[in-house]
């Protein structure tokens, strides 16, 4: 039987290697869960492993599902160690003003796919299930990242500078797993850089509304607007939509990996003292 005041004591400690050992764990059961299950839905005809996004049970059965499971798992994680209320809670640091545009740059790209989707090619089974796998993405992955991460690093007495830049790298290291799935290694290495970057405009969402809800649906906003507008997951050469409107929304990209270099030295590297484990606790 696990002693359970040993097990949160040891999380309570905090550590930037806890919070990549959480992210590595979690990769390998997404990965596990998927070698498990994906070969019995393909065999049921549930997923269709040529057009993953084609048709809405593949969408559900190949990305939402594994995805749910994690979260489920993160969420029980949590639970273990007593930090669901604060991880929803609000913020113990506040944001400035300027982090609001990390918002508007998050937000004005996912206008623009929308206005340049094609919808009439796409069912609406399909819409719909691609929300929802937007709403697994974002909860999970924030979760993961924008919660569990960083509260991890802010208990090991970070200051916020740190916090940001690690939490957003270990946002980056988690879509580097996609060499796995068989993506080119060039396409990985564009997608970290990227995701590096939207992790950073996250993390300031989370500093400037002070919930972690809200980095959860704008996250969970971005990835299926995204799928939609091109027609698939991870798709840069062809669209279902209006190709120029989706060339623009592009552009934000280089805005994140922008805006996030720039942040790195607006941040200030003060410590979210009541996230700190008290001195007994490392006892």
């Amino acid at each position: 039987m696990v002693d359970e005041n040993a097990w949160r004591r040891f999380w309570n400690r905090g550590g930037w290697w806890r919070a990549f050992l959480v992210a590595i764990v979690y990769i390998a059961l997404y990965f596990g869960i998927g070698a498990l299950l994906s070969p019995g839905f393909v065999r049921a005809g549930l997923i269709n492993p040529e057009n993953i996004f084609g048709d809405p049970l593949s969408i559900f059965f190949g990305i939402a599902l594994p995805v749910l499971l994690g979260g489920a798992i993160l969420i029980a994680f949590a639970a273990s160690l007593g930090w669901v209320r604060e991880l929803f809670g609000p913020q113990p640091i506040g944001g400035r003003g300027w982090m609001w545009l990390a918002v508007v740059l998050v937000i004005v790209p996912v206008i623009i796919r929308l206005v340049a989707t094609d919808w009439g090619s796409l069912s609406t089974a399909v819409v719909f299930s691609a929300l929802f796998m937007g709403l697994c993405v974002g909860f999970t992955e924030e979760l993961l990242t924008r919660g569990i991460a960083v509260n991890l690093l802010r208990k090991a007495g970070h200051g916020e500078r740190t916090v940001f830049v690690l939490s957003s790298l270990i946002f980056a290291l988690l879509h580097s797993s996609n060499v796995i799935s068989g993506q080119p290694p060039l396409t990985v290495a564009v997608t970290v850089v990227y995701t590096f970057g939207f992790g950073a405009m996250m993390y300031l969402a989370l500093r400037v509304t002070g919930s972690l809800i809200w980095p959860m649906l704008l996250h969970a906003a971005t990835d299926p607007t995204t799928a939609l507008a091109t027609g698939g997951i991870d798709v840069a050469t062809s669209s279902s939509g209006s190709a120029q409107l989706i060339s623009l929304a592009g552009l934000f990209n280089y805005g994140y990996v922008l805006f996030a270099i720039v942040a790195i030295f607006l941040v200030k590297n003060i410590v979210a003292k009541n996230t700190v484990a008290k001195k007994h606790e490392l006892a």
